[in-house]
């Protein structure tokens, strides 16, 4: 592909099967990690990414090629076999995939490599989303996106070039299904993220933050909680969604 493409622009897209169950993993990364299967399947899954970046290294496209890598949902956290849980960590955030509201199932991190265009080690704490890369290939491609409908994403280059300093996004809506559970709302004067919840999953057991007994959080039914008014968070002081606003806690 790259021998074909790499003097005139081209675009790949790789969507890796990766530390998705059921965790297919060659013999060459079985028992390479600490972490079971699914550690397995993160050290291969690494192993690709690098063949990738060397090859596009070794062609002299590093200062030419813009890479975006990321994951669409947060670690799966049910990924069991027998007693031992297999799945990922989401750290401080609340709940994983298959969540349609809470951050553990959908904030990731966006790795962007553009060496001679981006600065290095830049971090940016804005709300994106996986829509904006439409948008953004568009105009790396010299194109422009249909004018005659509203489209969802906005590209990320006056972010990542820092022409701009918030994401365009001023909400973002969270669906499980085709039921939305979660609206985030990024109030630019101040920076501040508000998150609502319409419905959450119930978690099984209470404590455990994931439906182990159902196997995988249900979007509608009596495995969701309906709230009304909805929970109210700030995620910018609250980030693991742990305590919930009220008239009395936050006037405003």
């Amino acid at each position: 592909f790259y021998f074909r493409n790499k003097h005139r622009p081209f675009l790949l897209f790789v969507s890796l099967l990766h530390v998705h169950t059921p965790l297919i993993t060659t013999e060459k990364f079985q028992g390479r990690s600490r972490h079971g299967l699914y550690g397995d399947n993160v050290e291969e899954m690494d192993w690709m990414v690098g063949r990738l970046l060397d090859v596009i290294d070794k062609e002299d496209l590093k200062n030419t090629t813009f890479i975006y890598f990321a994951s669409d949902h947060g670690g799966f956290l049910e990924a069991h076999r027998g007693n031992s849980q297999l799945g990922g960590w989401n750290g401080i955030y609340k709940g994983g995939k298959g969540m349609g509201g809470w951050e553990g199932g959908i904030r990731v991190p966006g790795i962007v490599s553009w060496p001679g265009v981006f600065p290095a080690g830049m971090v940016i704490d804005e709300p994106t989303s996986l829509m904006d890369i439409y948008p953004t290939v568009v105009q790396l491609a010299g194109g422009a996106v249909p004018q005659d409908r509203v489209m969802d994403g906005h590209t990320l280059l006056p972010l990542l070039q820092g022409t701009e300093q918030h994401s365009r996004h001023k909400f973002l809506f969270h669906y499980c299904g085709a039921f939305l559970h979660a609206v985030r709302w990024h109030q630019k004067d101040s920076g501040t993220l508000w998150k609502a919840h319409y419905a959450t999953p119930v978690f099984q057991p209470e404590a455990s933050g994931a439906c182990f007994r159902r196997g995988i959080c249900p979007c509608s039914g009596d495995g969701v909680t309906h709230h009304d008014p909805p929970l109210l968070f700030n995620l910018s002081h609250d980030p693991s969604e742990a305590n919930p606003l009220s008239a009395d806690t936050e006037p405003l």
